[in-house]
């Protein structure tokens, strides 16, 4: 009898063992995939400041659009937790669309080279933080189930294993479907 009750509590042990090990995994994955978005966001940011000199040498007057842009990049840049970020990437984000559309207004700096770069150099890092922050949201989201599971949540609730925020876009009107139409107008 004193067998079967050693081997229970070893087999007890070593699966406490194993959700301790894989909550550790899926903490540092977050952590890891985090640190990514924060790459990609850096890299934006570091980019918008050539963008606004750029516009500026064209549209200079066009004052309030460039200070739009440059307090929401500094307003993203001084985020901290993931919810604050998205919140500041989606007004930096709109702020851009801003600016990019004044450029359709010129078509002098449509024509410069390096606008021309800096917004596909733009488009390349939207693309690689987009793929960072749907890495992270699902590493999340694993983590969060785990810390949520029965009979993982036990080990999760002894050791201070935290559920983690997602990182989601709080602008409505960015989570909509573009609408396309091939319908000529008349």
């Amino acid at each position: 009898m004193a067998w079967i009750i050693l081997a229970a509590l070893a087999i007890s042990i070593l699966l406490a063992i194993g959700m301790y090990n894989s909550l550790v995994r899926l903490t540092v994955q977050t952590e890891n995939a985090w640190a990514d978005i924060d790459v990609q966001l850096k890299r934006r940011h570091d980019l918008i400041p050539n963008l606004v000199e750029t516009v500026k040498g064209y549209a200079g007057h066009e004052k309030q659009t460039l200070e739009a842009v440059i307090t929401a990049r500094n307003r993203a840049m001084s985020a901290t937790t993931p919810s604050t970020r998205a919140e500041a990437e989606s007004i930096l984000a709109q702020s851009l669309k801003s600016l990019f559309a004044l450029a359709e207004a010129y078509p002098q700096l449509r024509a410069v080279e390096s606008f021309t770069q800096l917004q596909g150099s733009l488009d390349q890092i939207e693309d690689a933080a987009q793929n960072a922050r749907r890495y992270y949201n699902a590493v999340v989201r694993d983590l969060n189930t785990k810390i949520q599971e029965f009979p993982s949540n036990m080990v999760a609730h002894s050791f201070n294993f935290k559920t983690r925020e997602f990182f989601e876009i709080a602008d409505v009107a960015e989570r909509a479907v573009p609408n396309v139409s091939f319908e000529q107008t008349r």
